[in-house]
């Protein structure tokens, strides 16, 4: 029976064979590695995935999918909302330090879905996602650029990323609005030593009112912690270096 794609789970299935191999070539899976894919949907990703791995973990909300694939005894079905999963507990029950993760992500939820492997990434080893080209955009971003901004921050300080393929709309079913792309993130050895929870706040406070200097956002926040360093305050948000935002939280921390 074909399945309908839904609309609540933000689903728009991948059906282009050579975007499928250039996917697959990309994360160049090898036979046993622990891999949990996220969202397998109609397994277009899934099949050649598990080829080569041997045994995958996937995560699915859908209920109908999950029931397809569970019919797969090479897969691992988590049935679950991905928000949810504790990845430290699947790498505990794998029995193995890291994960592999990829995943055509749904577009909706991309960021929390990022931010909460974000939280997690002490057991991941790399991550392959097909996200809004827009995002990616966002994600990979260098200084003094219009898609530089607090995603950015956040995730260039844990992990070396790249956009490592352009995805058009007709490679899916329905065809999405956007375009798409897929990027690689490999999470960085030695980052810097900071509590992430007033990254975020730091860098929320410096990207709210782009367009202003940060002495008229981030220097209000900095003068209430009682900051007595040198910052240069004349910039915009988007001007500083994520070296020098780590610097500064590290500052505190």
């Amino acid at each position: 029976m074909k399945h309908i794609p839904r609309k609540r789970f933000g689903q728009n299935f991948l059906t282009d064979g050579g975007i499928i191999d250039s996917i697959v070539q990309a994360i160049h899976p090898q036979p046993g590695q622990p891999m949990v894919e996220i969202g397998p949907g109609l397994m277009a990703l899934t099949q050649p995935l598990v080829e080569r791995l041997g045994k995958l973990t996937v995560i699915e909300l859908d209920r109908d999918l999950a029931v397809r694939l569970r019919l797969r005894p090479e897969l691992d079905v988590v049935e679950s909302d991905v928000l949810k999963v504790d990845f430290r507990a699947i790498a505990q029950r794998l029995g193995v330090p890291k994960l592999r993760v990829a995943g055509n992500l749904p577009y909706n939820i991309s960021s929390p879905i990022l931010f909460h492997l974000l939280e997690q990434v002490d057991v991941v080893q790399d991550q392959h996602f097909m996200l809004q080209k827009e995002v990616i955009d966002r994600m990979v971003a260098r200084p003094a650029t219009s898609d530089y901004g607090r995603l950015t921050v956040m995730l260039q300080w844990r992990y070396a990323m790249e956009n490592v393929l352009f995805v058009p709309p007709e490679s899916f079913d329905p065809p999405p609005k956007v375009d798409s792309a897929v990027v690689r993130m490999v999470p960085r050895e030695q980052p810097a030593q900071l509590n992430p929870k007033l990254l975020e706040e730091m860098v929320q406070v410096a990207f709210s009112q782009r367009r202003k200097i940060l002495r008229n956002t981030l220097g209000k926040w900095l003068e209430q912690k009682g900051f007595a360093g040198d910052f240069d305050l004349q910039r915009r948000a988007e001007e500083v270096p994520v070296a020098e935002y780590e610097a500064l939280a590290a500052h505190f921390s």
